[in-house]
């Protein structure tokens, strides 16, 4: 049988001999802990093993795969595998009613809050906030799914503040930090801490001095390196829930939280800014 035919962990035992042995340490670690690991950053794998980044690369290119995110959703396609093959064609568990359903989804986005409220970092929520006061523009940014969570720290914020805004396009968002300079502050939003837009825009505000926050669920990951403030979220998304709402629920209550302690910071100048934008949009509605 063909390598690119089998099952993941078929994949991985009959590639075991002909891996070095650094990528043994990490084929061992994974055949042992499938389940945690479609949901780790590379980083995490790596330092689990006790390898290099670099090791759990070429570990996936003797599997025959391009990189971690393909043999991370291999992981993903096994697991729900898995999970079929455990019912039996008679056997209907909760999940498959509507009620049931709603009862799970419900706790997994309750989970999501618990987690994200537990991660939280008190000292780098007041140290962004006090960043946000001093800035003279806060430009928030992200890509796919996080872009749409950029928008919305952006809209919360808009409410209390004129100082707040997002920036969508990849090339608009590289071209708005080539002109922020010191004074100014990035904010961004990436639930995997590894897209390469988002390094490439961390490494520039770098190179400019332009202070920077990030919002991830990756503590080690490639965007928290270079980030000089790193904001965690809760909940688990596998690579074939990209998008999921319980990760953008985790990812707003950091964005709630950080909005709540800058109203409280400045609550004289929010409330005239609500007052005033109250009464402007008073007209717009019925």
């Amino acid at each position: 049988m063909e390598l690119q035919s089998m099952d993941i962990l078929e994949r991985i035992h009959a590639s075991y001999y002909q891996l070095t042995a650094t990528e043994r340490k990490v084929a061992d670690y994974v055949l042992v802990n499938s389940a945690q690991v479609q949901f780790m950053s590379i980083t995490q794998l790596a330092d689990e093993c006790g390898t290099a980044d670099a090791t759990i690369s070429r570990f996936c290119k003797s599997l025959q795969l391009k990189g971690f995110n393909a043999f991370k959703l291999e992981l993903a396609k096994h697991s729900a595998a898995a999970a079929l093959g455990d019912q039996t064609v008679t056997e209907q568990t909760d999940y498959d009613t509507p009620q049931g359903r709603c009862r799970e989804l419900g706790r997994l986005n309750q989970e999501a809050v618990a987690q994200t409220i537990e991660l939280v970092d008190h000292k780098a929520v007041r140290k962004a906030v006090e960043l946000f006061e001093k800035a003279g523009k806060v430009i928030s940014m992200g890509a796919g799914g996080s872009m749409i969570m950029a928008d919305e720290f952006a809209h919360l914020f808009s409410t209390v503040s004129g100082k707040f805004a997002s920036v969508a396009d990849a090339h608009s968002q590289m071209s708005a930090v080539a002109v922020m300079d010191q004074r100014d502050v990035l904010v961004l939003l990436s639930y995997s801490g590894a897209t390469t837009n988002g390094v490439q825009l961390l490494e520039l505000a770098k190179s400019r001095g332009i202070p920077t926050v990030l919002i991830t669920r990756f503590p080690k990951s490639p965007m928290a390196k270079l980030a000089d403030l790193v904001l965690l979220c809760g909940s688990n998304e596998s690579p074939v829930q990209q998008g999921s709402v319980r990760a953008q629920i985790a990812q707003m209550v950091v964005m709630d939280i950080l909005y709540h302690e800058y109203y409280h910071r400045n609550k004289e100048a929010c409330e005239t800014n609500l007052q005033s934008i109250a009464a402007a949009l008073t007209g717009m509605h019925i």
